[in-house]
C-alpha cells in the first residue's frame, strides 16, 4: 500500500482513538448556573493532552498494522480474497 493509503488509515484510526480517549479524566462541573455553561460541561477538558495521547496511540496502532503486513505476520491479500 502507498503512503496515501496509510495516511488515510492513520486519519481514521486517529479519530476513532480520539473518541475513545475523550472520556478519560473527565470531571464534570458542578451545578454551574452561569450563562453559557451547560450542566454536562467538563470542568477541565485537557484537550491538548488528549490530542497528544491520541496521536501517540494512533501512531503505535498504525505502525503495528504496517509491520504486520510488511514482515509477513498477516497476509492481507489472502484475507481480501476470501
Amino acid at each position: 500500500m502507498g503512503w496515501a493509503t496509510w495516511a488515510a488509515i492513520y486519519f481514521t484510526v486517529w479519530w476513532t482513538v480520539l473518541f475513545m480517549v475523550l472520556p478519560f479524566g473527565r470531571k464534570q462541573e458542578g451545578d454551574v448556573n452561569e450563562v453559557g455553561y451547560l450542566p454536562g460541561t467538563p470542568a477541565r477538558p485537557l484537550i491538548a493532552k488528549k490530542f497528544l495521547w491520541t496521536t501517540i496511540l494512533s501512531a503505535i496502532l498504525v505502525a503495528l498494522a504496517w509491520a504486520s503486513g510488511h514482515f509477513g505476520l498477516v497476509d492481507y491479500r489472502a484475507l481480501l480474497q476470501g
